[in-house]
């Protein structure tokens, strides 16, 4: 159903509208589901979920888009020092649910609140089990201090949250994680929306049609 000249309701229907259609905002259709299906649609169309309790769910597909292309991760001097002390073990996917829930609790400077939602815990937590959605953990003194998750397209890795209870554990993560990525020749990690933080770790922002063209693994 459309609801304007930009916005969609989705139906219990498998089917997203173009992400050329989105609103300025990047919103593109509110309503639908988190089934397992409807969430590999919208990550393979470039669209993503973010919504508060209280709303309906609200995908998204922002133009430009914040990605990382992974040669061009900025590692600081001080956070190579913090990297060969080795005072964090690191793990993949071992965690997913310890991890997703940190995300959902842990205290964000100039938000009152969460968007990971407790039905949003539960998709993702499916979505792991189906080898889809995946983590890195951060371990000091055997206490997960750090971590991140996203969704593993096979050649584009598209984050969605992390978080921190000391000082750059939450980079520790996101930096193991592009290393990974490179190793086994992923193009790109996404990064959804601007913030400074990222951009100081080397990513930046890109047109959609770019990055869809990557996401669909055609040549720009």
């Amino acid at each position: 159903m459309l609801l304007s000249r930009y916005m969609y309701v989705l139906t219990q229907e498998l089917f997203f509208p173009p992400v050329s259609n989105a609103n300025l905002d990047g919103i593109l259709a509110i309503g639908g589901d988190l089934s397992p299906e409807r969430l590999q649609l919208a990550y393979q169309s470039g669209i993503f979920p973010w919504f508060e309790d209280d709303e309906p769910i609200i995908w998204w597909s922002p133009n430009p888009r914040m990605v990382l292309f992974l040669d061009e991760l900025v590692v600081s001097k001080s956070m190579r020092n913090i990297l060969n002390r080795n005072i964090f073990r690191l793990t993949f996917n071992q965690n997913f649910r310890e991890v997703i829930s940190n995300c959902q609790k842990i205290k964000r400077e100039g938000q009152n609140g969460t968007w990971i939602t407790n039905e949003m815990i539960e998709a993702y937590c499916k979505l792991n089990e189906l080898g889809i959605s995946k983590s890195v953990e951060v371990w000091q003194n055997d206490a997960l201090v750090g971590g991140l998750y996203g969704i593993d397209m096979g050649h584009v890795f598209c984050g969605e949250s992390m978080f921190s209870k000391v000082s750059n554990a939450s980079k520790v993560a996101f930096i193991a994680l592009v290393e990974k990525l490179k190793k086994e020749d992923y193009q790109l990690l996404d990064c959804q929306v601007y913030n400074e933080h990222l951009e100081s770790l080397g990513c930046r922002e890109i047109p959609r049609t770019d990055f869809m063209q990557i996401l669909n693994n055609t040549t720009i």
